[in-house]
């Protein structure tokens, strides 16, 4: 396979759908230019990268044939082309599980009572990997399209497939026997490829994203009680006032959820004029 993309390190990202949306976002963050990105096979090429947009299928089968360095792939993909080893950034978007399902009224109660059942799916692989290491035998076939329907209409006994709410599952009558593994968006990519800046600026975006940087003010005398309540990322940042004695400027970065479960400790240690800000990129 030939991408034609000279020496450029070769990156797949989604051609559609909301996991291409989160992707793009994050890349443009990480201040990594999308702008010549605009739809299948499309190539944008920037600091010797060459961003080319492909079905994450592709991407995946390109990546495992060494035809690219790296792709934005869910866990799903990466399962089902082997590609577990690969270094793996965790971007976690597009989260959902990889559930197993059969119609509500069969009688079906776990993954085991599926013995000699016809079992759809998108990931064959991955499938008869997960029925082998139970040692339940099915059949499985590869189907596109709406799995749910499939099941629904009595031509599977049962699916393999992706649940993000669970509503499509409820609407065909469906039940979860077993959830085979949590899935989200994933940056993989070769081990010989040189992708650290790359992988270092991802990162930080990702990690601003789960951080706040906040800025109040507080009485001298409760700022010991403040920083060891919120230590920061080495300690807290303490600045002095114009014209005050009675309070100082204290700045430190938390993580998001952190903060607001904890508001309330910052009232009882005197915090006030409290500012919380999000940060754009995070390397402690």
């Amino acid at each position: 396979m030939n991408l034609a993309v000279g020496d450029d390190l070769r990156v797949g990202v989604p051609s559609k759908g909301r996991l291409r949306d989160e992707c793009l976002a994050l890349l443009s963050a990480a201040g990594i230019p999308t702008g010549g990105l605009h739809g299948a096979g499309s190539i944008a090429r920037t600091s010797g990268l060459a961003l080319i947009e492909m079905r994450p299928r592709d991407a995946a089968a390109a990546l495992a044939a060494g035809a690219l360095d790296a792709a934005f792939l869910a866990t799903d993909i990466v399962a089902e082309h082997d590609l577990e080893d690969l270094p793996t950034l965790e971007l976690g978007f597009s989260r959902s599980q990889l559930v197993v399902a059969s119609r509500d009224d069969d009688g079906r109660a776990a993954l085991d009572d599926l013995e000699g059942a016809v079992v759809a799916t998108h990931l064959p692989h991955v499938t008869e990997k997960a029925f082998a290491a139970r040692g339940v035998g099915v059949r499985v076939v590869a189907m596109g399209g709406s799995l749910e329907g499939v099941c629904a209409a009595g031509l599977a006994d049962a699916i393999v497939d992706l649940r993000e709410t669970g509503t499509s599952l409820a609407m065909n009558r469906l039940r979860v026997l077993e959830t085979l593994r949590d899935c989200q968006a994933l940056f993989v990519h070769r081990a010989g490829a040189d992708l650290a800046d790359v992988v270092l600026r991802l990162g930080a975006v990702l990690a601003a994203r789960r951080h706040r940087y906040v800025i109040l003010h507080v009485p001298p005398e409760r700022l010991d009680q403040l920083t060891q309540l919120f230590p920061g990322l080495a300690a807290p940042t303490v600045l002095p006032l114009a014209g005050r004695q009675d309070l100082l400027a204290v700045h430190f970065v938390v993580a998001a959820e952190e903060l607001w479960t904890r508001l309330p400790d910052l009232r009882a240690a005197g915090a006030t004029g409290i500012v919380a800000l999000q940060p754009q990129a995070l390397l402690p």
